[in-house]
């Protein structure tokens, strides 16, 4: 005999076997009360200007101490625009040495990866400057919004009424 089992059934079935695999895991459906990261009454993410600055001033730091210290392709420059360490690498390609094309690959390696990381330093610390400046835009044009045409601010109960 042959049970025939209808759509509405098996979906029972799956959705019932889905809860039971779910009630042995962990699941959050709220932030935790109290102070400290995600409890409290403000579950807002909040960074401050000094924070965003420190930040943007580190890798603007970083990204001149680098450029300054870590070329080694352009490390005591001959006058042909070669480096030591490539003029060391030509000259031992022109003894022969395998070790010449070796460095040769591991000065323009490295020099790729460097400025890399330049390029990355440089885009934290003018991201970072973009969104303090960006974010005190939308701040002020919020608080502008945000007011009756006599200056007083909107309350909480208007504000909800555009939400629903």
């Amino acid at each position: 005999m042959v049970v025939k089992v209808t759509f509405d059934q098996e979906w029972a079935e799956l959705v019932s076997a889905a809860k039971e695999r779910q009630s042995a895991g962990m699941r959050l459906n709220q932030a935790l009360p109290g102070p400290g990261p995600g409890g409290g009454a403000n579950h807002d993410l909040v960074v401050h200007q000094d924070d965003l600055g420190a930040v943007g001033h580190e890798a603007y730091e970083l990204h001149d101490v680098l450029r300054k210290k870590a070329d080694i392709e352009g490390a005591g420059m001959d006058k042909s625009g070669s480096g030591s360490t490539l003029q060391a690498a030509r000259e031992l390609s022109a003894q022969n040495m395998t070790m010449g094309n070796e460095l040769s690959t591991t000065v323009s390696v490295w020099d790729t990866q460097v400025k890399t990381v330049l390029q990355m330093c440089a885009h934290i610390s003018n991201h970072l400057d973009y969104s303090k400046k960006a974010h005190t835009k939308d701040d002020e044009y919020l608080a502008a919004s945000l007011r009756h045409r006599d200056g007083a601010a909107v309350s909480v109960s208007e504000i909800s009424q555009y939400v629903k």
